[in-house]
Formats: structure tokens, C-alpha cells, sequence
């Protein structure tokens, strides 16, 4: 029997269109997932394939609502005993963060494949439908199994939870070779080198979510002020991540603005601005987002607020993570 995939269209590069084919910028989001997928020869071939189009969108403008029910519809898909994989179609600008909420709240055997493109269909030399009939092969294949939720881009296959933006413009944006890269799509075939460590169900259920708690990000920086905090507080968010200097050290306004958040019941987290390595635990102060970047910790936080965690357990997941 031929695998049985779900298709889902967000939008995004890979589903965009510009007047010239030399355009690599300025492009709109023009094309359905369905005529996407008719356009790539032979990607129709791969699998019994089912599509679904919940939005159509640049993925700058999506919002917790649409990725909470993107993540709904794949849970339930997952659970279909008709449906073997699924593949997301997403734009690139916010896929890191789509895929590491999906991480958190979606465990299958079956494989959850994320994909984009950094250029769009029109261009001379679009990567687009390879990055599709690449990311179809990984969810068809056998070996794709209790590998969690990937990302495959530019022949690479990455598991969500490293998965990072590296580049703004060039089409080895995803993966560098290194964390997180479990393997590859090459001629056609789907081959792994490693399997990640993945606890046995999700981390977070999706049960009655419908939103989640503001949590902004702050940069720390020289000379910072101290007024950021204080606009966060009164906005009425429920957490800060401060994306700090080095191993998590804070300016001395972001000491005093943590300080005042945590008076008033704010979680504050201190994750680093420094792209790898973790942050460790310190005495006092905001608790340490460990080997999670600000924007997984935002996430991580948003979702443990939800579900009514305290600062112990929160501390607790974020080491664990």
C-alpha cells in the first residue's frame, strides 16, 4: 500500500509568486497548496497525498491562533488511522517558531514534516519544489518514524527542536551542518545518521488551548534602559525573556527591570542573544532558559503559563528541554 500523507498549505515563500523571474524579494503569497502541488512533476507520485489549505499567508503575520490550530488539525490528522504523515507548507520568516510549538505539543510515531523556501515558485532557480517532494519522501519513508517533528530544507532533514534560521536570503538558511541535522534527501532517498532523544508524549497537551499568555522578548545590550520592562508590565504581559549578553548576564537596567517584573508576578527567564550555547544557573535572579534561544523559551514559557506551572516547574522544564 502506498503511504497516505495529509498535505497542509500555510503559505509562505514556497506558495509565492513575483512578476519577474530575476525577483528573489517582493513577492506575494499567490498560490494554493493544491495547484502547488500539481505544478512539481511527479511530487503527486509520491504518496496518496490529501490536501488542506487552513489559511493562505506571509508567515510574518501569523498569530498564536492560527499556529494552535495548525497544531490541532496535525494532531488530529496524526491520529487517523488512515494517515501515515503529514507535511506543513510554511513560510520561512516564523517556521523555527511553528516547528518548536509543534515539538512541544505533538508526539506521534508518525512523522510531522515542516517545509518552506527561500524563493519564491516564479524565481530562475526556485527551491521550493525540491524542498516539497523532499519533505513528501521523509514523511513517506519508514525510517522517518518516532523521529519526532522535522524540517526538511535544502536536501536536509532537522529536527524541530534545533531547528534555526541561520540566513536571511540563501537556500542553506535551515540546518547548517551540525545540531539537530538527523540526516538527508538525496536522489530521491531518504537517509538518517541519528535519531533524536524524544520523551514518549508530548510535553505540553493541546487539550482546551485556544490562546496563550503574553510573554515579550528583551534585548540586553550596553547602556540598555531600563524602560522596556516597564512598558511590558503595564502592557500586561505575564513573562519576559531577556535575551542577554553571554551566558546569561544582564545589564544593570535589565537586573532592575527583572527585579520589578518579579515584584509584580512576572516569570522573567534570561536566554542568550549568543546563537549556540546554554545558559547556567545563577543565584537569584531570572531563571536560566538553559540550551533554549530566546525564541523557544518565549514559546516554552507561553505554554507553561498556560497550563497554571509555577516558577519550580517552570524552572524544571526549561532545564529539561
Amino acid at each position: 500500500m502506498r503511504p497516505r500523507l495529509v498535505l497542509i498549505g500555510t503559505g509562505g515563500t514556497i506558495a509565492a509568486t513575483a512578476g519577474d523571474a530575476r525577483t528573489l524579494t517582493g513577492y506575494r503569497v499567490t498560490q494554493g497548496i493544491e495547484a502547488m502541488l500539481a505544478a512539481i512533476p511527479g511530487a503527486a507520485d509520491v504518496a496518496d497525498i490529501r490536501c488542506e489549505q487552513p489559511f493562505n499567508v506571509d508567515s510574518r503575520d501569523l498569530g498564536t491562533a492560527q499556529v494552535l490550530r495548525l497544531a490541532r488539525a496535525a494532531d488530529r490528522h496524526l491520529r487517523d488511522p488512515d494517515v501515515d504523515g503529514v507535511v506543513i507548507t510554511h513560510g520561512t520568516d516564523s517556521l523555527e517558531e511553528t516547528a518548536f510549538l509543534l515539538h512541544l505539543t505533538v508526539r506521534s510515531p508518525k512523522p510531522v514534516v515542516l517545509v518552506g523556501a527561500m524563493r519564491p515558485a516564479s524565481a530562475l532557480s526556485a527551491d521550493g519544489p525540491l524542498n516539497l517532494v523532499n519533505a513528501l519522501l521523509a514523511a513517506a519513508a519508514p525510517a522517518s518514524r518516532d523521529r519526532g517533528v522535522l524540517v526538511v530544507m535544502n536536501d536536509r532533514i532537522v529536527a524541530a527542536r534545533h531547528a534555526v534560521k541561520r540566513h536571511t536570503t540563501r537556500v542553506d538558511a535551515f540546518g547548517t551542518d551540525g545540531t539537530g541535522v538527523l540526516g538527508a534527501v538525496t536522489d530521491g532517498r531518504v537517509r538518517y545518521a541519528m535519531r533524536p532523544d524524544l520523551p514518549g508524549t508530548a510535553v505540553f497537551s493541546l487539550a482546551g488551548l485556544r490562546t496563550l499568555p503574553p510573554v515579550d522578548i528583551i534585548l540586553d545590550y550596553q547602556d540598555a534602559p531600563a524602560h522596556a520592562y516597564g512598558a511590558a508590565i503595564q502592557a500586561g504581559v505575564r513573562g519576559i525573556v531577556v535575551a542577554s549578553m553571554g551566558n546569561g548576564s544582564l545589564s544593570p537596567a535589565a537586573v532592575r527591570g527583572c527585579a520589578q517584573a518579579s515584584r509584580r508576578g512576572l516569570v522573567c527567564v534570561r536566554a542568550s542573544r549568543v546563537p549556540d550555547g546554554p545558559v547556567t544557573d545563577a543565584d537569584g535572579g531570572p531563571m536560566a532558559a538553559h540550551a533554549l534561544n530566546p525564541l523557544q523559551a518565549r514559546i516554552a514559557l507561553r505554554l507553561a503559563l498556560a497550563r497554571g506551572m509555577d516558577r519550580a516547574g517552570i524552572g524544571d522544564l526549561l532545564q529539561r528541554l
